[in-house]
């Protein structure tokens, strides 16, 4: 079985502090650059599962690096280099308290609300009748708080900025770009006969400027149909063939595991986590059309320490 890299505890210089995240591990060198690490780790509901699925992180941070640069003209994003496949460093931003997340279609936790009857998600109003994996007449924006811990809660945007969690000028720039990512987006994804159904974006600021930071369009942050059959499927009440992380979840929910206080994470047998692997391959190759090669994973905590220091040496 491949290795997984769960975890990550390097010494780089000029390191103030390491955040580790859900998925990713963040190094702030300086107060001016953050070194992001996209581990192997995989979450879902909130909780990090106990295995790692190989070459996840290189899938994400590839996928990732990609789009960055493929937006770079829509808005400034944080992104100053990949000095390693599961790496990428960039600029230190102040990142807003909330998640910017646009979705196209009704689907996922938005449907799961809708079908217990509610009509308005975090002060947009849902039209009446609609059906699961159904399009919205336009895309809607519905945020959510980005808690340190626990579960996001979704909040409108009169309540972000009545509570001046942001402002609202910079509030109304972010959803301006995030309307303009979303729309390239899906040029992008239909390009590769893919629907970009919904994703998040995070923002954060550097010197009074308001920048994209994190990463877009991944599996981990988007949801992808299939373009071929959509219709069909949807007029049927067929589930839609999708390229997302939401094939974890699905198995998680037929395990009785809803991140729900009580409720035990299921087995993660070896063959599962490859088989999870290869579906993460296979994402990377359906969205970004290329083949995927894998990364030399013999050590690669070594690797990606060694790839990082030299990059920070050359870029002093």
């Amino acid at each position: 079985m491949s290795k997984a890299l769960t975890r990550t505890d390097f010494e780089f210089k000029g390191q103030k502090s390491v955040y580790h995240g859900k998925v990713r591990d963040v190094y702030n060198i300086n107060d001016e650059l953050m070194v992001m690490v996209a581990t192997d780790r995989i979450s879902a509901f909130d909780v990090i599962l106990p295995k790692g699925i190989p070459f996840k992180g290189q899938v994400l941070n590839q996928i990732a690096a990609k789009f960055l640069d493929a937006t770079a003209d829509i808005c400034p994003n944080w992104k100053l280099a990949t000095p390693d496949p599961m790496v990428t460093v960039g600029l230190k931003c102040e990142g807003f308290k909330v998640e910017m997340i646009i979705r196209g279609y009704l689907t996922g936790s938005a449907w799961r609300e809708y079908k217990d009857g509610c009509r308005e998600l975090c002060g947009v109003k849902l039209p009446e009748g609609m059906k699961e994996n159904q399009k919205f007449p336009q895309p809607i924006i519905t945020p959510t708080t980005k808690a340190d811990e626990g579960h996001d809660e979704n909040i409108s945007k009169e309540e972000i900025i009545s509570r001046g969690i942001v402002s609202k000028e910079d509030y109304e720039l972010m959803e301006k770009y995030t309307r303009a990512l979303f729309a390239r987006g899906t040029e992008i994804a239909a390009s590769k006969g893919l629907i970009l159904v919904d994703t998040k974006y995070e923002f954060g600021k550097k010197d009074g400027k308001v920048y994209l930071i994190d990463e877009i369009h991944t599996p981990d942050s988007s949801r992808y149909f299939y373009a071929e059959g959509y219709k069909e499927k949807f007029e049927k009440g067929e589930p839609q063939k999708q390229l997302s992380k939401e094939f974890v979840r699905q198995w998680l929910i037929e395990h009785n595991f809803m991140g729900k206080e009580g409720q035990q994470v299921p087995e993660m047998t070896e063959s599962y986590v490859d088989s999870v692997s290869d579906r993460y391959i296979e994402l990377y190759q359906g969205i970004v059309g290329e083949k995927f090669v894998k990364e030399q994973a013999e050590d690669i905590a070594a690797r990606i320490e060694k790839n990082v220091k030299n990059w920070l040496e050359n870029n002093k």
